[in-house]
């Protein structure tokens, strides 16, 4: 009697601090303290990075072809007044012809070509290497060309699409790519842990082709706001969702259930205002207009944006950027998959069953 007399009196003892500490790590309400201050912190640099980004866009370096030498007077002084007007972020190469100088637009290594027209100067911009960027320097050119007394014809050459007027539609389109790619690949955690690894890629691999085409498909023939090439277009979003997916996999094999961590930081924080997409590359801070090009949603706006408006002057890099995100992803996800168990080969019934 006596023994029982004094277990329940230990029992019935008043917790003690180490005893409220090791409950409350092993409740539920730990993880949901911790989540509460990681949406708050969220949602202040969420915030934060788009208004650092965007807010205030500052030309940094913005390349540009001059035709022939600065020799001509009125444009000599106008390309000296330019200059001086964008704090010296006006980078002007020479070309010898106005057809070189246009090929070095097409194949987007100039925004902007200057060069000698009569008295006075020519000055082509292309609203599709950048809305920002060529609004920038039209409105800086007429006021120079009327502050030094230079006539000063500006065109854009390269326009935005009708249904486009800011350029905006191609960032839109990625964004919900690089969102939706890892909020699918959130949702096959939650909802089908059974896949076994080469099945979870397989249906990654499907949500992404069946999400690419949804995208482009409204925003092209239901909307009408782009005209898209659209089995190239549908192909990027479909990579840039496959992508996004993979990267979210890749995090939750490293970090189990905080992997919406690094991949919100990755993605949606860093890379989608350092896409270029919303401020082009040379307005933005310039650290993050150097970082953007580097990541999935940089890539993905770059080559969408090269293939809607420059077609024939494609290039490789975004696509080998947004191939080696995937292909290390997979890679990271297929070899440390056992860290965090998922799929019909790692669930306690298999196990039971085993022993």
């Amino acid at each position: 009697m006596s023994g029982t007399g004094t277990a329940h009196g230990a029992h019935g003892r008043p917790p003690t601090r180490r005893d409220m500490g090791e409950w409350f790590r092993k409740s539920p309400y730990l993880p949901a303290t911790v989540l509460l201050f990681i949406i708050a912190a969220a949602a202040g640099l969420f915030a934060g990075s788009y208004t650092y980004a965007m807010a205030n866009p500052t030309p940094h370096r913005i390349p540009g072809a001059l035709v022939g030498e600065a020799r001509e007077p009125g444009t000599g002084v106008f390309v000296a007044a330019m200059e001086k007007a964008l704090d010296g972020s006006l980078d002007l190469r020479s070309y010898p012809t106005p057809a070189l100088a246009r090929e070095a637009l097409e194949d987007q290594k100039v925004f902007t070509i200057v060069r000698p027209q009569g008295r006075g100067v020519a000055l082509d911009v292309a609203a599709a290497s950048g809305a920002s960027v060529a609004q920038l320097l039209t409105e800086s050119g007429l006021k120079v060309g009327d502050a030094v007394g230079v006539p000063v014809t500006v065109r854009d050459v390269k326009p935005l699409q009708k249904g486009d007027p800011r350029g905006l539609a191609l960032f839109y389109i990625t964004l919900a790519a690089v969102i939706i790619g890892f909020v699918g690949s959130i949702q096959m955690s939650v909802n089908a842990q059974g896949l076994r690894p080469p099945e979870r890629i397989a249906f990654t691999v499907a949500y992404a082709v069946l999400g690419g085409f949804a995208i482009a498909a409204v925003v092209d023939w239901l909307l009408g706001a782009v005209d898209l090439p659209f089995v190239h277009s549908w192909l990027i979003l479909s990579f840039t969702m496959f992508t996004s997916g993979m990267v979210f996999a890749m995090f939750r094999a490293l970090m189990g259930r905080w992997a919406m961590i690094p991949t919100w930081g990755l993605m949606v924080l860093l890379g989608n205002p350092s896409s270029g997409g919303a401020v082009s590359w040379p307005l933005l801070p310039s650290p993050l207009g150097h970082i953007g090009r580097w990541l999935p949603p940089g890539a993905s706006v770059n080559a969408q944006h090269t293939a809607v408006y420059y077609q024939g002057h494609e290039f490789l890099f975004p696509y080998l950027v947004l191939g080696a995100w995937a292909l290390v992803s997979c890679a990271v996800f297929w070899v440390w998959r056992d860290r965090h168990p998922q799929g019909r080969g790692h669930t306690p019934e298999h196990a039971a069953a085993t022993g």
